[in-house]
């Protein structure tokens, strides 16, 4: 949104603001105001109670690292096993 506000000049914000003024008279518009900023509150709350669901989500399903680690030298291992096992077989093919 700042980057739509540094193409348009002061003279051009009096003449939005002056439209504004004659649309929806000079008595709406702190209510209009007050409105738009709570519903821009309501949409934070909403995306910041998502934003923790999320992490608090991943905190309890997170997988330790450890077993992780452990899975993959176990398969390296089998790996091996396998590669030692099968080398004799291949090279007489």
């Amino acid at each position: 949104m700042n980057s739509i506000l540094l193409f348009i000049s002061g003279p051009e914000i009096m003449v939005v603001m002056l439209i504004v003024v004659m649309v929806f008279g000079a008595d709406k518009i702190p209510k209009i105001a007050r409105d738009l900023g709570k519903g821009i509150r309501q949409v934070k709350d909403a995306t910041n109670d998502i934003k923790n669901d999320i992490k608090e989500s991943s905190d309890k399903h997170k997988i330790d690292t450890d077993i992780a680690g452990d899975i993959k030298n176990q398969l390296k291992d089998v790996k091996g096993n396998i590669d030692d096992i099968t080398g004799p077989i291949k090279r007489n093919m």
